[in-house]
């Protein structure tokens, strides 16, 4: 007789074919099979998270880093739970594996009150995932699991969810329904006739202007040669760090700075590489990008989507960017030592401009920066100082060492500096949230604390949502409105669960209380008392027209 195992166990099996490291998530009476063949075979770490959309979360940061990340949450209000970190996962098309419970299948779709049933799940799934399967029989739970991994990993990436009911995870299969793991599809092949189009376009340009973003996360080499041969590179907030930001012709994340602005206003040409053009990096599509406007994606779907573009590429940012990078290195023009002048101009404007905007604060960002090591990796929430000097201020410097939210959803930060140290287990991370955003989602603390994780978490507290008393300032004759919150000591909190925790009044204290917080290697919170430092002039999000 052959050897049989439940599916619970041949799903946890493949997983482990796929080198999956950890899975993040909630156990429940409906994924219970999973989870236990997971903890019988000690091989792949469980992270117990304090709610699926924790889970969903740190899974979506792991896999930003390591290429597949694994939630497992229960189904019905549990998989619901998890809906806005999937949308969030979808925005930054992480390669993600959402697996989640479901009732037995003879109840399935019967409205018949059964425990965690919700109606139509697999609608509420498919809106959020890139795609959506429901495991019909225990004999293709294998299939049907690599079927999505290969979808989740196929460019553009994105979030899989599962669906597998629960008497199904319990059934015994035998062990033949285990197959070797699939290889992920290779990126279509550029050719050079590729390359020659964009080149035309190109080689008559005097002051090209090149906007990178996620899509050319791989191709770093190729955007320093570029650079290196006098092309400014701008870059979105996803794709910081692909060139340095201390690179002289880098004009970094600083979009809608005026002195940029009006130093992109000069170009003859903007090349964008994997950047969908997002609304506050554009000023809601209002920011005149220069002509000849070249486009280059992955997607064929991206073209056009926001800016109508002269010229249009299909493919991989990487070996299209290296192939102009030849050209223009093989042309070797010379840089005007004008041109270098004014864009290091423009970014010193630009950054001198945002210190004020700052005032106090960027004295914290400088801290940041000075503190974390070069491989450390910063984490951000939703919430103004994450708007303001942590995404544009602070200097980044290496690819994927600047995390946060694609989607612009509060709460979301502790999970992923959480998902993120998982995911690097020798890099020190420093996540940063507001009050509000944290409360969202505070059970994961706990999880911070269970995990040992060497996380710094600094909490800006102003007693309410800072972002949304800015926009009414603004927008709303200043009239304030269900913005002040009663908040905790998040200090005595920390300490509450064991988490070495400090507490700064004085913009002067900022330096030295990171330093000792990032050498204990350990959870540590730092909260940050907004009221007795001062304030940040703050009115929302970049956009032409708001109300």
């Amino acid at each position: 007789m052959s050897e049989t195992i439940t599916v619970g166990e041949a799903v946890a099996r493949t997983l482990e074919q796929y080198q999956v490291s950890t899975v993040y998530g909630v156990i429940s009476i409906h994924n219970l099979p999973i989870a236990d063949a997971i903890g019988q075979r000690g091989i792949i770490d469980f992270t117990p998270s304090r709610g699926e959309a924790g889970a969903v979360t740190m899974a979506d940061a792991h896999s930003r880093f390591r290429g597949l990340g694994i939630a497992l949450t229960s189904t019905g209000a549990g998989a619901g739970n998890a809906v806005g970190s999937m949308i969030e996962a979808m925005n930054a098309s992480s390669p993600m594996i959402h697996i989640t419970g479901q009732v037995e299948k003879a109840f399935l779709d019967m409205d018949a009150g059964f425990i965690h049933e919700t109606r139509d799940q697999l609608s509420f799934l498919r809106a959020s995932s890139k795609q959506a399967f429901r495991v019909h029989s225990a004999e293709q739970a294998v299939a049907v699991l690599h079927k999505a991994i290969q979808v989740a990993q196929t460019v553009p990436c994105g979030p899989v969810s599962i669906e597998i009911p629960i008497d199904i995870q319990n059934t015994q299969v035998p062990l033949s329904v285990l197959s070797a793991p699939l290889h992920r599809a290779p990126l279509p092949p550029i050719s050079t006739t590729e390359i020659d189009i964009i080149w035309e376009q190109f080689k008559s340009a005097q002051r090209p202007l090149l906007w990178i973003g996620a899509g050319a996360l791989q191709a770093t080499d190729a955007v320093k040669r570029l650079a290196d041969c006098g092309i400014a590179i701008i870059s979105s907030t996803h794709g910081r760090g692909i060139l340095s930001d201390e690179h002289p012709f880098s004009l970094r994340a600083f979009h809608n700075a005026d002195a940029i602005d009006a130093l992109m206003r000069t170009c003859d040409l903007t090349l964008i590489a994997g950047s969908r053009l997002r609304s506050n990096e554009t000023k809601t599509w209002s920011l005149p990008l220069p002509h000849p406007l070249i486009q280059i994606d992955i997607d064929p779907l991206a073209a056009n989507r926001n800016y109508v573009v002269d010229l249009s590429v299909t493919g991989d940012c990487k070996a299209l960017l290296e192939g102009l990078a030849d050209k223009v290195e093989q042309e070797n023009r010379p840089i005007a030592s004008s041109w270098r002048q004014q864009v290091q101009k423009a970014v010193e404007q630009a950054e001198q401009q945002l210190r004020e905007q700052c005032g106090p604060y960027s004295s914290l960002s400088d801290a940041v920066e000075q503190t974390l090591p070069e491989h450390g990796i910063f984490v951000r929430d939703i919430t103004v100082s994450g708007s303001l000097w942590g995404s544009r201020l602070l200097k980044a410097t290496h690819p994927m060492h600047n995390i946060h939210s694609l989607a612009g959803a509060i709460g979301l930060g502790l999970s992923m500096a959480i998902g993120s140290a998982k995911a690097n287990p020798n890099s020190p991370v420093v996540g940063l949230v507001g009050d509000g955003g944290l409360m969202l989602g505070i059970g994961e603390l706990a999880t911070m604390a269970q995990e040992q994780l060497p996380i710094v978490l600094i909490i800006m507290n102003d007693k309410g949502y800072g972002v949304m008393r800015g926009i009414q300032e603004k927008y709303f004759a200043g009239r304030q409105y269900y913005n002040e919150l009663l908040t905790p000591s998040f200090s005595k909190l920390a300490e509450s669960m064991g988490i070495t925790a400090f507490t700064v009044a004085k913009a002067t204290d900022f330096k030295s209380t990171l330093e000792q917080a990032i050498a204990l290697n350990q959870p540590v919170v730092v909260e940050v008392l907004m009221d007795n430092i001062g304030t940040m002039n703050f009115s929302g999000p970049p956009q032409k027209k708001l109300f």
